[in-house]
């Protein structure tokens, strides 16, 4: 390989769901995801920052519509995992927004100066909330909230 050639940074992430009414409800107003698009029983697409949150249900994915723009076949089953970054001093304030909404905090871990918390979407997926600090990556990376 070129030793110059990288990719330069994540684009897009993918989680399955089983419901995704509840899915995009959970994301947009709990988490405060903007909504992009959507098909209809197959997924919801949600800009988070610069980056996007792509929802699927499985069963859909795992079908091609044979379309020239329909990616190819994918899909997965069971619990999957996303990290969503805020500044350290939001941490608090998070747990306290999820727990006021009725999500459980699975977990509380301190890692270091870092801490993360986690938590599950309607479908089961792991999430957590941490700062980007936890991997040494600097809070001033954050775009800012609008």
């Amino acid at each position: 390989m070129n030793p110059s050639m990288r990719v330069a940074d994540v684009l897009e992430f993918a989680l399955y769901v089983d419901d995704l009414e509840a899915s995009q409800s959970f994301y947009t107003e709990l988490l405060g995801l903007p909504f992009y698009s959507k098909a209809e029983g197959r997924h919801v697409f949600l800009r988070c920052g610069n980056r996007m949150i792509l929802l699927f249900n499985a069963e859909a994915t795992a079908v091609s519509t044979g379309g020239s723009t329909d990616a190819p076949v994918h899909g997965a089953h069971g619990a999957g995992h996303l990290a969503f970054a805020v500044r350290e001093n939001e941490i608090d304030l998070w747990k306290d927004h999820l727990a006021e909404n009725g999500v459980e905090i699975e977990r509380e871990i301190q890692f270091g100066k870092s801490r993360s918390i986690y938590f599950r979407d309607p479908s089961g997926n792991s999430l957590e909330i941490a700062s980007p600090s936890l991997w040494g990556i600097a809070e001033d990376t954050l775009l800012q909230s609008s």
